[in-house]
């Protein structure tokens, strides 16, 4: 079992920066690949990044390319998502994910079927 809280999330303006953290209780995290998700007012929830649980591997969502940054760090059982040039299409619920896939492929684990466990999410919400 795993338990997940996201925190960092608020009201910026464009052009502005956040940090997100993902705090994983369990001893297993490390064995876990990460992901984060998001959902806009009136939209499904969409992969934004994910990373394997080495962290060697890291995928993005193209809208978020460039800009995002995932980051873990298992000895203190925590996943990031840095947030740089934010703009107001990224305003959103952002949720963090723990799948426990043995795959470690970007087609798999931009999947939220694939995923676990989840926290119960962070709002972000960028002004233009």
């Amino acid at each position: 079992q795993v338990q997940l809280v996201e925190s960092g999330g608020g009201l910026l303006q464009a052009g502005g920066s956040l940090r997100l953290s993902c705090a994983a209780s369990g001893r297993t995290f490390s064995s876990y690949h990460m992901g984060w998700f998001r959902q806009a007012p009136g939209k499904e929830r969409e992969f934004v990044s994910a990373i394997t649980w080495t962290g060697v591997n890291t995928y993005y969502a193209d809208s978020v390319k460039g800009r995002f940054t995932i980051s873990r760090d298992n000895a203190k059982n925590t996943v990031f998502l840095q947030m740089n040039s934010l703009k107001p299409e990224d305003t959103a619920v952002y949720y963090c994910a723990a799948s426990g896939s043995g795959s470690y492929y970007r087609s798999v684990l931009i999947k939220e079927d694939y995923y676990d466990y989840w926290g119960q999410g962070t709002q972000v919400t960028v002004s233009s």
